[in-house]
């Protein structure tokens, strides 16, 4: 059994499944594998373009639907308040499911301001569309806006955490907020595995640095979702629950962060918090 992160009265596995770049049968394959295995918690998006296959991994899983903590997202382009209850009917449709576990806005965009969609996002959840409603790569600012604008409660921030960015300013204002954080990228694309610190302490654990980099975020209370198509992989991600991390060894990790640690930084992504 995975371990959950609590956020406003609603529980999300600790580890799940990311899903971006996955396609056709390969991702059914992969969602189906994680789920039977003990994955409960699934992450995709308008933007993945795989919607579709992600609700028929899970079907083909045989895992109960209520068993399932399913994430998907609203992609900027469709904020608009004509576009937005559209979008989120589409989403469910390809996923052939009647409500997701979260609803989370992908990328905020300055050109259609949090008042166009926020209340939409909140109407999405008092229509069972949504269990619970978030943001992903949304800042202080931006938050601050989200919370007044918002009449249900937001749990959820999904942002870029991995070791050799430091995200801890969020990381603390979302603490503050009771807002939980899910990390993505949480392996730096590839460039976790070699590196000197995180492979010493991996050794002394008998883990590989992935586990180490993944303990170390589950560790502060965050969730992550790794992406990968390989079983031994996924066996892998969720096997960090039988140690932890000294808390010198997670002050150590902490400060592997480099000043251009940030890996994803689209043309919509606002001015990002120091």
């Amino acid at each position: 059994m995975i371990p959950v992160v609590e956020a406003k009265g609603t529980k999300i596995p600790s580890i799940g499944l990311g899903t971006m770049t996955l396609k056709d049968d390969v991702c059914i394959e992969a969602v189906s594998a994680a789920l039977k295995m003990g994955y409960r918690h699934v992450d995709t998006a308008t933007f993945y373009a795989n919607e579709a296959e992600v609700g028929e991994g899970i079907r083909t899983s045989g895992i109960p639907r209520d068993e399932i903590f399913l994430t998907t997202k609203v992609r900027h382009g469709d904020l608009a308040p004509d576009d937005f209850e559209a979008a989120v009917d589409a989403s469910l449709k390809r996923l052939g499911v009647p409500y997701v576990d979260l609803l989370l806005i992908h990328w905020p965009n300055p050109a259609i301001p949090p008042a166009a969609y926020i209340p939409n996002l909140c109407k999405a959840k008092r229509t069972g569309q949504a269990k619970n409603i978030g943001v992903a790569n949304f800042t202080i600012a931006l938050l601050d806006e989200a919370e007044r604008l918002a009449d249900e409660p937001l749990i959820n921030n999904q942002i870029e955490v991995h070791p050799f960015l430091d995200q801890n300013t969020i990381l603390a204002d979302c603490e503050r907020r009771g807002i939980s954080v899910t990390a993505y990228c949480p392996l730096g694309r590839g460039r976790i595995p070699g590196h000197a610190a995180l492979d010493r302490i991996a050794t002394a654990y008998n883990k590989t640095e992935a586990q180490i980099a993944l303990r170390w975020l589950v560790q502060q209370g965050l969730s992550a979702i790794p992406r990968t198509a390989t079983p031994e992989k996924m066996k892998l991600n969720i096997d960090i629950f039988d140690f932890k991390l000294s808390e010198a060894e997670m002050t150590e990790i902490g400060t592997l962060a480099e000043p251009n640690g940030r890996l994803i930084n689209p043309p919509q992504a606002p001015k990002w918090d120091i």
